[in-house]
């Protein structure tokens, strides 16, 4: 039961991290941002909200990647 907590923990981070990735280094949140009228919020809330969750679901995929290793190294 707990393997599959690790593995949704992994899935999760990776899933996140992706998901920050396409934001913070393709212009497809800009893009967005200036089609819906908030550009003018793009020069500063980019870097003070996208890097800290592309480095939190990062850390979070290292986890329960770590994790579930753990688990399989003391089943086996």
């Amino acid at each position: 039961m707990k393997d599959m907590a690790d593995k949704k923990l992994l899935k999760t981070g990776l899933i996140g991290s992706a998901v920050m990735a396409v934001c913070c280094f393709t212009p497809v949140l800009v893009l967005t941002m200036g089609a819906v009228g908030l550009s003018g919020l793009v020069g500063w809330w980019l870097d003070l909200l996208l890097l800290p969750a592309l480095a939190l679901f990062v850390l979070m995929a290292g986890y329960g990647f770590y994790r579930l290793r753990r688990r399989r190294a003391q089943d086996a």
